[in-house]
């Protein structure tokens, strides 16, 4: 099996509406991230996340069919819980995934990044803006086996899918579903950053953005 198929998943039926949740009080301290479960919205954070549902409640209506699934992380729980506001579901109805989450950030989680990068140099490798992993952190290769895995389990369901999730995971998720080929530093499909309170849709491989947020850049 080459590195190309071995994240390669089965057609998706439905839409896929992925959603990157707003900022957090790490982001707004320039503090990695990263897997850590309990960092809340700020209030920048749930105006990205009003401005979700918001947008996707014009496009897709009152209760519309839509499965709900989100990364097992409080910020994106809370982001899912302005946006099913919107759309008239129940937050409860959503399933908490640990697939989804964010990439596991190993001794450089929860530290400021001005502190790591006087420490390694830097840890946003340009142009792409992509986090590199710590070195007793996640790969993204490793990000793109658990994201496939959840799409394998769920590919072949035939509803409309909203995710919330997180920067490099939801780049590394988008990156499978549209076929992108490995990035040749990190080894895994990684498709372009969005701000945090962005949404796209991909539907039969294509990819169309459905709000750009206001927020950051980093994990």
């Amino acid at each position: 099996m080459t590195q190309n198929s071995r994240f390669s998943c089965l057609p998706v039926a439905g839409r896929l509406f992925i959603a990157r949740h707003g900022e957090t009080v790490f982001n707004a301290a320039k503090r990695l991230q990263g897997d850590h479960l309990h960092t809340p919205l700020t209030r920048a954070g749930f105006a990205q996340a009003d401005a979700m549902g918001a947008a996707l409640a014009e496009l897709l209506g009152t209760r519309p069919a839509l499965s709900l699934w989100a990364s097992d992380t409080g910020r994106a729980l809370q982001t899912l819980a302005v946006i099913t506001e919107h759309l008239g579901l129940d937050w409860h109805d959503a399933v908490h995934d640990p697939r989804l989450v964010e990439i596991g950030m190993g001794s450089w989680g929860g530290r400021y990044y001005a502190d790591v990068i006087a420490e390694v140099g830097p840890v946003i490798e340009a142009p792409e803006m992509l986090l590199k992993p710590a070195p007793d952190g996640e790969t993204y290769a490793a990000i793109a086996t658990r994201v496939t895995d959840w799409l394998q389990a769920h590919a072949c369901d035939g509803d409309d899918k909203l995710v919330i999730m997180h920067g490099i995971s939801s780049r590394v998720l988008r990156g499978v579903l549209l076929g992108l080929p490995p990035h040749p530093v990190f080894g895994a499909p990684v498709a372009p950053g969005l701000p945090q309170g962005s949404v796209v849709m991909i539907a039969d491989g294509r990819e169309d953005i459905v709000v750009t947020g206001t927020g950051g850049g980093h994990a």
